[in-house]
């Protein structure tokens, strides 16, 4: 794996994948997953009912606040005032398990319960005004590049585009508008942060966002709900390696037609 770490605010990660904490069948396997996904980084819903389980266990519990960096995102939040509330109770949460992600939120501004796509408004509006509170604001967006252009513009640490819907398992639906998104995010700062985040399912859309020039991936239900979860979660961490070194060591162009990979000249 390239050394080069993944730089976001002050911060920066030797792992390019960012794993959740949702839709496991229990918390002891959601902990052997984190492990053998080689993540840094996990991200956490932060309402209450996310957090405590039916035997009142807490989900914080079940994760090494020392060794990862929490992530709390505002997921089922479909306003910005709820999202702002959401993101300043994960603030006061880590900071009294005085974690490192305590300035950070994982911003969502959903629009409906059924698509789960961001509502644009509502998120550029949450995006100022926890920027203005101090957050670090990594931002889930469309693959719309305007939109993600003025979440940058407004000061988001990192945009987080959605490869498909939340949960979809469709993977990387619109690869063209990923690269546009892109190379008008990086267009004079090649080093700011973009992660794909949403719809991913198996190893192969994890290379695939990679080698469009992400920086790294968010991904849950594809490990969580796997057949074989830890398994799974091992492909995801080779297929970001994979795809990162794929990206920085530069395809060859596609062509037509054929041509030979050893010299024809003195063939017998």
């Amino acid at each position: 794996m390239d050394p080069t770490p993944l730089k976001i605010g002050t911060q920066a990660f030797r792992s390019r994948l960012f794993v959740g904490t949702g839709k496991y069948a229990s918390f002891e396997a959601m902990r052997n997953c984190l492990e053998a996904s080689g993540c840094e980084v996990v991200t956490v819903a932060i309402r209450r009912e996310r957090l405590i389980d039916s035997q009142n266990r807490n989900l914080l519990d079940y994760i090494d606040t020392k060794r990862y960096t929490i992530l709390p995102n505002t997921a089922g939040c479909f306003n910005a005032e709820d999202a702002v509330r959401v993101a300043r109770l994960g603030r006061d949460i880590l900071e009294q398990l005085e974690n490192p992600g305590a300035q950070w939120v994982k911003l969502e501004v959903l629009n409906d319960k059924k698509t789960l796509l961001p509502e644009p408004i509502g998120t550029l509006q949450a995006t100022e005004t926890l920027i203005k509170d101090g957050f670090n604001v990594l931002v889930y967006t469309s693959d719309d590049p305007p939109t993600a252009r003025r979440l940058k513009e407004a000061g988001a640490a990192s945009v987080m585009p959605a490869g498909s819907p939340i949960g979809s398992g469709q993977g990387i639906l619109n690869p063209n508008n990923l690269r546009i998104l892109l190379e008008m995010l990086k267009d004079g700062d090649p080093e700011y942060p973009v992660i794909i985040d949403a719809g991913v399912g198996t190893a192969s859309d994890v290379t695939i966002a990679m080698e469009l020039g992400a920086d790294g991936v968010l991904l849950n239900t594809g490990i969580a709900l796997a057949n074989e979860p830890v398994s799974m979660a091992q492909a995801m961490r080779r297929a970001i390696e994979a795809g990162y070194l794929a990206f920085r060591a530069g395809r060859i162009p596609k062509k037509l037609y054929a041509t030979a990979s050893s010299p024809l000249d003195g063939a017998v």
